[in-house]
């Protein structure tokens, strides 16, 4: 709260890194509510959720004729926001041609719409945020080192839920109230000690989700286990690195590779799971790099790398 406070009255750029869910644009919203700029414009992009193909015009605009379809001008988000503060989530599944463009606007305030050549001058603030590890990004050249030293300015890091525990009966009180209107539910201890005690990999957003489900599946207007989602009162046992189910398939994939000593077996094993990814999220890349744990930018790599495309449009 104190680096918020100090960021607040200041125009640094700044970058929000945590885990899904653990309320990156609220500090953002509280950063912008508490600056200079507050009268002015607050824009919010996720960068994962826009197609690269149409980021970069929904961030600079484009002019008439830039690519078929742009039948008009089209302003960008930044110019939009001119005088206020742009928020970018998810900034680490950027391509690098648009991280280009955003370093120069860090750097010099200025930019050309898609299709034109003309610079557009904006006074915008500038914050990230990004549940991806930024410094492996860079290392793997996925990211611009010079743009991470950009928005590294000040960095708010949130840690999950699972690490701060004591906050749960007061998001609970929070979201009984904010759900419950003009009544006072009343959470037995037995519930209260299976939300403090799961796992929460969706952070405060799924106990957002987990007590609006509790308070519309109670009938007595009382949260008890019942009425919490099943995955909370029935907990699969979590996969970790000394659990018999990994010991087994590392072996048989350690057999595999024995018994065909021509193998690459890393290689060859990363490859069926990048297929299988594409194939579960029917091709979506960005829903396909979130379930292998690594960034689109690098998943993008993976396919030209592995020639997967031809095999899935083949399949």
């Amino acid at each position: 709260f104190k680096t918020i406070g100090q960021l607040a009255g200041t125009n640094a750029t700044a970058l929000i890194t945590g885990e899904s869910g653990t309320g990156k644009e609220l500090v953002a919203r509280a950063i912008y509510h508490h600056s200079d700029r507050s009268e002015k414009p607050f824009i919010a992009v996720n960068c994962a959720a826009i197609p690269e193909n149409l980021l970069e015009s929904e961030l600079f605009g484009h002019e008439k004729g830039a690519f078929t379809g742009a039948s008009i001008q089209r302003i960008g988000k930044f110019e939009q926001c001119d005088g206020g503060t742009i928020f970018l989530d998810e900034i680490g599944d950027m391509t690098l041609p648009t991280q280009t463009k955003i370093l120069r606007v860090l750097q010099d305030g200025t930019f050309e719409r898609v299709g034109g050549n003309e610079s557009v001058q904006v006074d915008v603030r500038l914050i990230a945020a990004t549940n991806k590890p930024l410094e492996e990004a860079v290392e793997q050249k996925d990211f611009r080192e010079d743009l991470f030293y950009r928005l590294n300015v000040v960095r708010v890091a949130l840690p999950p839920l699972r690490e701060r525990t004591k906050d749960i009966p007061l998001l609970v009180d929070y979201f009984l109230r904010k759900f419950a209107e003009n009544e006072s539910p009343d959470v037995q201890p037995e519930a209260m000690t299976l939300l403090k005690n799961h796992n929460w990999p969706g952070n405060v957003r799924e106990l957002e989700n987990a007590i609006r489900r509790a308070l519309v599946m109670s009938k007595t207007g009382t949260i008890q286990p019942s009425t919490l989602p099943p995955e909370i009162t029935q907990p699969d046992s979590p996969i970790d690195e000394s659990s018999d189910d990994l010991t087994s398939l590392a072996q048989k994939l350690f057999q595999w590779a024995r018994a065909n000593p021509d193998l690459r077996i890393i290689p060859t094993v990363e490859r069926e799971l990048i297929i299988n990814a594409l194939r579960e999220t029917g091709g979506n890349q960005v829903q396909a790099a979130k379930l292998l744990g690594i960034t689109r930018a690098t998943l993008r790599k993976r396919i030209e790398k592995f020639n997967i495309k031809q095999e899935l449009s083949v399949g």
